[in-house]
C-alpha cells in the first residue's frame, strides 16, 4: 500500500531529505517553469537575519529560527499551536541549479526562492580544423 501511495505523490520528482537534528520541520511548495524552480514558504515571524540558505548543487538547505517574543509560563496557555524554535527543511530538486543567479526574498511572512536551472547543452558540433 505504502508503494501505492508513493506512486501518486503530486511531488513525485521531488525528492525530500529530512534533517535528523531536533526542531521543526518547514513546510514548502516548490514548482518549477521552464527556466526556474520555485520554493515558496510562510515563514512568520522570522527576520532575514534568522535564516541560513544553502544551495549544494541540486540541493537546497533552508535552516533558521522562530523566536518567542515573549515567555509564557506552560500553565498559563490555553493553546498553544505555534511553533517556536529552530527549523529546517532540505530539498533535492530533479536538476541543478545556478547558485550565482538565485534570489531568496522574504516578504510579509513569506520566504520566495527563485533557483534558476542550469542551461544545458544536449547536442553540441565540433569542427575539425586542419593543421
Amino acid at each position: 500500500m505504502e508503494d501505492f501511495f508513493e506512486k501518486i505523490s503530486p511531488s513525485k520528482e521531488i525528492e525530500e531529505e529530512k534533517e535528523t537534528q531536533e526542531g521543526g520541520e518547514l513546510a514548502v511548495d516548490v514548482y518549477q517553469t521552464e527556466k526556474e524552480f520555485v520554493i515558496v514558504s510562510t515563514i512568520a515571524g522570522v527576520e532575514p537575519e534568522d535564516l541560513d540558505i544553502e544551495i549544494h548543487n541540486d540541493m537546497i538547505s533552508i535552516k533558521g529560527e522562530r523566536k518567542k517574543i515573549e515567555e509564557v509560563p506552560e500553565k498559563d496557555y490555553l493553546y498553544q499551536e505555534c511553533f517556536w524554535g529552530p527549523f529546517s527543511r532540505s530539498i533535492v530538486l530533479p536538476e541543478e541549479i545556478d547558485p550565482e543567479n538565485a534570489k531568496a526574498v522574504l516578504k510579509n511572512g513569506v520566504l520566495v526562492l527563485r533557483l534558476p536551472k542550469v542551461k544545458k547543452v544536449k547536442t553540441f558540433k565540433l569542427k575539425v580544423e586542419k593543421e
